[in-house]
């Protein structure tokens, strides 16, 4: 691949290098730059991660998240590392709107820019794009860059654990967006040390009390079906957060929950955040909630997995997904 090539060529003497993910960045996001930033330190570069927003604490396990720059509480360091690098990746993002305002910063740099990423639509502003949107997550495509550089045995036991963590976070524990090669790369990464197990423990087994109490209410208190056209909805207010004292990363995988009814296709989950109220979509089987993201709230991102944001009211966005929802019936209902 010409891609890979380029970027071995630019990383083919010492660098100062940056790396960068999405605002509210995901296990996808964390996992693919830690990852990379262990590869990148067995070859001597100088390397600093640098993120818009934080991460979920229960991210914060991993091996090198406790380095990580974020801009929101080191805005003048992040910016000067930014500014200082030479080469910046842009992992598990395909536009500079996506990480809010180290995206000029990012923009007006010199720096060699490398975008790895498995979103639809890129942006043309990376010097090299590496981007299969066909792929389960970034952390999988890296993985591939790693074996096309030939870098496997740069790979640290604690990188191998953060490609898993991109790898079963974004597919839902192997359950969508994934494919037998998928499998193999996973078979790969655990043969070479990469522990599935421990992973997939400190992912779903560390759980807070306050966690458990939201999800109750979630489904006992916050949950629509709509079983004339197999789509559910979960929601949450603002008074929501403040009760539970929801924090970013605790809502996390919710919206699954809609998916294990048989008489679910599609599923919705909508937060109201203090200025605007983001979306999240899953479908299994056929149907795209991507074309749904794009065409009524503003988003995009896979076929099963999708998202968006409306600067509306809760009760407004609510009544888009009912609307979308209905466009799309017949649709939702044949495709599992």
């Amino acid at each position: 691949m010409k891609e890979i090539q380029d970027l071995i060529n630019c990383l083919n003497v010492q660098k100062n290098i940056v790396i960068t993910s999405h605002r509210n960045p995901d296990g996808d996001a964390i996992g693919s730059c830690l990852a990379l930033k262990s590869v990148l330190d067995a070859h001597l570069h100088v390397v600093n991660v640098v993120v818009p927003s934080d991460f979920p604490d229960d991210l914060s396990w991993l091996h090198g998240s406790g380095e990580i720059y974020v801009y929101d509480r080191e805005q003048d360091k992040s910016l000067e590392l930014i500014k200082s690098a030479e080469v910046i990746f842009c992992l598990d993002y395909n536009s500079l709107e996506r990480v809010d305002k180290i995206g000029e910063a990012i923009r007006v740099s010199d720096a060699t820019k490398v975008m790895i990423d498995h979103h639809l639509y890129p942006d043309g502003f990376a010097d090299v794009l590496i981007s299969e949107p066909e792929i389960s997550s970034t952390c999988e495509l890296l993985y591939e860059v790693f074996k096309g550089a030939g870098w496997l045995s740069a790979i640290t036991i604690h990188g191998l654990e953060a490609l898993l963590v991109g790898m079963i976070t974004d597919t839902g524990s192997f359950k969508y967006s994934i494919s037998p090669n998928t499998f193999k790369n996973a078979g790969e990464i655990i043969s070479q040390g990469g522990d599935i197990a421990h992973v997939q423990d400190m992912l779903y087994n560390h759980m807070p009390e306050k966690s458990l109490r939201l999800l109750g209410h979630c489904l006992s208190n916050r949950m629509n079906i709509y079983p004339d056209r197999k789509a559910g909805l979960i929601y949450l207010s603002k008074k929501d957060y403040m009760d539970f004292n929801i924090q970013r990363g605790d809502t996390e995988g919710i919206v699954n929950y809609l998916l294990r009814l048989d008489i679910v296709n599609v599923a919705g989950f909508i937060s109201e955040q203090p200025s605007i109220v983001k979306v999240s979509l899953r479908s299994k089987g056929d149907f795209s909630v991507e074309k749904m993201a794009k065409e009524y709230f503003r988003g995009g991102g896979h076929k099963n997995a999708s998202g968006g944001a409306l600067y509306s009211s809760l009760k407004t966005v609510i009544s888009t997904f009912e609307e979308a929802t209905e466009k799309y019936k017949t649709e939702i209902i044949n495709s599992y």
